[in-house]
């Protein structure tokens, strides 16, 4: 397989959200099909797709065969679909993976709605157009058919509704995900979006659709879930176990580069539209409401980890050294909090920096607790370990409003939160070889892949 040569992904924010200029679009939509060995279904659930699509599809389309490096007849059927069928295309790669297969094809597409959908056609293609809809008109970013909405039809066996539900309730619990059902293979995704959402997925096999909807979902883009009636393929060549296996390693991977904020989400985000009640209003701090209740969170927790410390610290050191030892930790995890959480600040570009902003703020606290527990020790001689603890609290609290004003003038300023969210490529903390190596590819012809023979 010969592959262009990639390219950097322009940095920034996405633009708002428009409804596409259909009459300057030859193709609106590219409807993938991963296969592999797939000689029986491919052939009948290319027909029955291209009918569908001619019925009730408004607009140009194309159906995208994405063949798996198979090893049966499906590339010579492929081959045979594409020379015979006007708006279907066949594409081979020489590497097995179903997210290898779709970012490869949607990355070299110019069409600016992708989808993809399993060859069995488990999901009723009726579902197709309300899946696109959103995309279309602007108001969604992502769209996934949905098996596990009050008002979707599913026939199945209890073993695949019990491994589907338990994957679900596993992304709720460890990744705080909200979107429904991860692995119907029935999605949409715009192509503006693609091109960024692309390169920061790293799995090539059957996570890709789940690490995709969790970085699109964190990021803060809009998923429209479509209910959808779905009939089990029983014939179904997934090996349940081996993919749960991966599935559960993926969680681990993605969750980790979430809670360290490795990933450049920033580059995901969307501004709003034209809304004047979305407008920013002059002389009105943005996001102060929100802000507030994330710091107060952040720091009811930080101030029972100093207090847990000080207590633990207090058994084999003095008043003071425990206080400084405790405030020192605490205040090292306020700042890495306070940073992502509450002022949104996200990757690892001046982390370094807001440290030490943040080693200044816990000096001024310092001053005030140690000052307040020296003033207790000299009015009270030898003041008992509840009456520290008291003192300590009152002194905090203190320390807690002037730490938030100094958060968000100083070390959090609006001018770099504005900058975090739509910043420049020095805002990117990888080098710019890493950068360009998880690129997306050029938009080429499609012609500069091998094609089924």
């Amino acid at each position: 397989m010969t592959t262009p040569p990639p390219t950097q992904t322009p940095l920034g924010s996405l633009p708002p959200r428009e409804h596409l200029r259909l009459g300057q679009i030859e193709t609106v939509l590219d409807v993938v099909i991963p296969v592999y060995n797939e000689e029986s279904d491919l052939e009948p659930c290319v027909r029955r797709l291209h009918d569908h699509l001619v019925r009730t599809f408004p607009y140009g389309f194309r159906i995208t065969i994405a063949d798996n490096a198979s090893t049966d007849r499906t590339p010579e059927i492929a081959a045979r679909l594409d020379d015979t069928m006007d708006s279907v295309t066949a594409v081979r790669l020489e590497q097995k993976g179903r997210g290898r297969a779709l970012r490869t094809v949607w990355s070299l597409s110019e069409a600016p709605v992708l989808a993809y959908m399993d060859v069995d056609l488990s999901t009723d293609l009726n579902a197709l157009l309300p899946l696109v809809a959103p995309l279309i008109s602007g108001h969604s970013d992502l769209a996934i058919g949905s098996r596990l909405s009050r008002s979707a039809r599913v026939v199945r066996g209890p073993k695949r509704e019990f491994v589907s539900r338990t994957y679900n309730l596993i992304l709720r619990g460890s990744l705080a995900a909200r979107f429904s059902d991860a692995q119907c293979g029935f999605k949409a995704i715009r192509g503006d979006v693609a091109g960024r959402l692309l390169p920061m997925v790293e799995d090539t096999g059957w996570f890709f659709d789940t690490e995709m909807l969790v970085l699109a979902e964190r990021a803060g883009l809009r998923i429209h879930e479509v209910p959808v009636d779905w009939v089990d393929d029983p014939d179904s060549t997934v090996h349940i176990v081996r993919t749960a296996t991966d599935d559960l390693k993926g969680v681990w991977r993605v969750g980790r580069a979430l809670a360290t904020g490795a990933l450049p989400l920033d580059r995901l985000a969307r501004p709003f539209g034209d809304d004047p009640r979305d407008r920013q209003l002059s002389g009105v701090p943005g996001g102060l409401a929100r802000q507030l209740v994330g710091f107060c969170v952040v720091g009811a927790l930080s101030t029972l980890l100093y207090l847990g410390l000080y207590s633990l610290f207090r058994l084999g050191a003095g008043p003071q050294i425990a206080n400084a030892g405790a405030l020192l930790v605490s205040a090292l995890a306020n700042t890495a909090a306070n940073r992502r959480l509450t002022f949104g600040v996200r990757g690892r570009d001046r982390a370094v920096r807001h440290q030490a902003q943040g080693l200044v703020v816990f000096a001024i606290g310092l001053v005030l607790t140690s000052g307040s527990l020296a003033a207790l020790d000299s009015a009270t001689g030898s003041p008992s370990h509840t009456s520290e603890l008291t003192v300590l609290v009152a002194a905090n609290l203190a320390a807690t409003v002037l730490r938030f004003l100094l958060f968000r003038a100083w070390v959090f300023p609006e001018r770099e939160r504005r900058e975090g969210t739509g910043g420049p490529a020095a805002h990117d903390s990888r080098p710019a070889d890493d950068r360009q190596e998880s690129a997306p590819p050029a938009a080429h012809d499609r012609n500069d892949l091998s094609r089924s023979t």
